[in-house]
């Protein structure tokens, strides 16, 4: 790809990978609210509103891949969750219909599949099971894909990113941590794999903590270079027993009455206590 765009780009995620995507094409079109600091030389700001369906459009003129980074991260207030999350990815597939683009990566989250315990290993087969308001938004923006390469023949890959701060900072964290060179990894084989449609992978580095079954991001070439626990500083913490239970941690606690509760694949309780 010669000219790609990232959106959220002046947030944490777009600063760790800015460095490590503008090297591979020729421009980056830097997209967000708020200017972000040190623009490379190849790269140049484009300040737009991707809640308004003209300023995306504009945004993403002559651009042969996006990046989409932007929207709320955390909070449980749905307003903001349905502007920023929801209407903001859909008017970025929609201006990228509109201007034929063909490839999206798109940002998602291990909160789309929270409410899975932490003793059982999933793959992105299984169905979502979103922990929170802001684990329904990404459910929402992984459809979204499905809906445009079923509609439109856009291609997308999303990655349910675990954890992308600058380093592990409790055990959860170590378990689904990725370091910003294996995040651009899976970046880059998003905007060029030949046999991505709608596809979902888990973005996370080689941890032992196998929460995950990664195999489809290791059949598309992803080769994870970092290692959690090399890189983890556990600060002190505590987790409640709701958030022990799930991979979602604490986001599991919002809104939660604090019976922790199982269901089997078929969405049957697995015990009378847990039906209750």
């Amino acid at each position: 790809m010669k000219r790609i765009a990232i959106t959220g780009a002046a947030g944490r995620v777009g600063t760790l990978l800015r460095p490590l995507l503008r090297a591979h094409v020729e421009h980056v079109s830097l997209i967000d609210l708020q200017e972000p600091a040190e623009l490379g030389g190849n790269e140049t700001f484009v300040r737009a509103d991707l809640t308004k369906l003209d300023e995306a459009t504009a945004a993403l003129r002559d651009i042969d891949g996006v990046v989409h980074l932007a929207g709320i991260a955390s909070g449980i207030d749905m307003n903001a969750i349905l502007h920023a999350n929801v209407l903001g990815t859909y008017n970025l597939y929609e201006a990228a219909r509109i201007n034929k683009i063909p490839r999206v990566v798109y940002a998602s989250s291990n909160h789309a599949t929270g409410f899975y315990p932490r003793d059982e290993i999933i793959s992105p087969l299984d169905p979502m099971r979103p922990d929170s308001p802001y684990g329904l938004s990404k459910c929402w923006g992984e459809l979204v894909a499905g809906l445009y390469y079923d509609t439109s023949g856009i291609r997308s890959l999303s990655i349910r990113i675990g954890n992308a701060g600058t380093y592990p900072n409790s055990e959860r964290s170590v378990a689904i941590w990725i370091s910003a060179r294996d995040l651009a990894q899976l970046v880059r084989i998003g905007l060029s794999h030949p046999l991505i449609a709608a596809t979902v992978v888990y973005g996370v580095s080689d941890t032992d903590e196998k929460w995950w079954d990664n195999d489809l991001a290791t059949r598309l070439g992803y080769r994870p270079e970092d290692r959690p626990r090399e890189h983890a500083r556990i600060e002190q913490g505590s987790e409640g027993p709701v958030a022990l239970a799930f991979q979602g941690g604490g986001f599991c606690e919002i809104n939660h009455d604090g019976t922790i509760r199982m269901r089997d694949a078929e969405g049957l309780a697995k015990s009378p206590e847990a039906a209750e």
